[in-house]
C-alpha cells in the first residue's frame, strides 16, 4: 500500500511539531549547557544534503529569501517566548506557555502554505523551502540564547535562598 506523497509530508509535519513539543517540555527540565543550545541547528545542517538530489533544488534567490524569512519573522516569536534564567551555578530554560501556541501556529502555516505551494512547486521542493525556513528560524533562535547563555554566565552567580533549589 502506497500512500500520496504529499499526505506522507503532511504526516511527518505535524510529528515533527509535536516533537518539537515534547523535546522543549524535557529541555526545560534540565540545566541548559552550551552543548545543548549548539548541537540542533548542527545536527540540523545535515538536512542540506537533501539538495545533492536535484528534485530538491531551487534557485538560490529563493532559498536565500526562504532563509531570511525564517531568520527575521518567524524566528521573533520563538525568540519573544524563551528565555533563559540563571539559577544558582546553572542556566534553565524558563517555560512559556505561549511557546506551545507559536510552535502550533507555525505548523499551521506551514500546512496552509504547503497546500498552496504544492500546485506550484513540486513536493520536494517545497520540503527544501521549508527546511531552509525552518533552518534559518533555528539557527537564529539557538544564536540568540547562545548570546544570552554567555551574558548569563559571565555574571557573577546569585546565591539561593534558603530552601530554594536549582
Amino acid at each position: 500500500m502506497t500512500f500520496p506523497l504529499h499526505i506522507v509530508s503532511l504526516v511527518t509535519s505535524i510529528i515533527g511539531a509535536v516533537a518539537v513539543m515534547i523535546w522543549r517540555v524535557r529541555e526545560a527540565r534540565t540545566a541548559v549547557t552550551a552543548r545543548k543550545i549548539i548541537i540542533p541547528p548542527l545536527g540540523m545542517a545535515t538536512g542540506f544534503c537533501m539538495f545533492v538530489v536535484p528534485m530538491f533544488r531551487v534557485p538560490w534567490s529563493w532559498a536565500l529569501g526562504t532563509f531570511l524569512a525564517g531568520a527575521l519573522v518567524l524566528a521573533w516569536p520563538l525568540l519573544r517566548t524563551s528565555r533563559l534564567v540563571r539559577e544558582g551555578d546553572v542556566v534553565m530554560a524558563q517555560r512559556s506557555h505561549a511557546f506551545f501556541a507559536v510552535v502550533i501556529l507555525l505548523a499551521g502555516i506551514r500546512v496552509a502554505a504547503r497546500g498552496y505551494l504544492d500546485h506550484i512547486l513540486t513536493v520536494q521542493q517545497t520540503a527544501g523551502l521549508f527546511f531552509i525556513l525552518a533552518f534559518g528560524m533555528i539557527l537564529r533562535w539557538r544564536m540568540t540564547m547562545y548570546l544570552q547563555y554567555r551574558r548569563l554566565m559571565a555574571a557573577p552567580a546569585v546565591p539561593l535562598a534558603e530552601g530554594d533549589t536549582a
